[in-house]
């Protein structure tokens, strides 16, 4: 199952488990739809996979089935690669 981590991993951006800015990688990494497009180019720092749009989880599954609460940020952010 997702985490649905909770933020942007290079500009710390809130990223609630509704959000459409969310993009992923296959390993979860979390990035924000400007961060993506940018400075990433839609490929994902960590692993140089693809980043595309992370699903939405319905509320009612977020009951039983909640979104992470930890936070993963590049302590110097992303480089921008453009």
């Amino acid at each position: 199952m997702l985490a649905l981590r909770p933020n942007c991993e290079c500009c710390d951006k809130d990223l609630p488990p509704s959000s459409l800015d969310a993009l992923i990688c296959t390993f979860e990494c979390t990035f924000c739809l400007y961060c993506a497009d940018t400075i990433l180019n839609y490929v994902c720092p960590n692993c140089a996979g693809n980043l595309v749009t992370r699903p939405i989880r319905p509320v009612d599954a977020l009951r039983d089935n909640p979104a992470s609460t930890t936070r993963i940020l590049k302590p110097a952010g992303c480089i921008d690669s453009k």
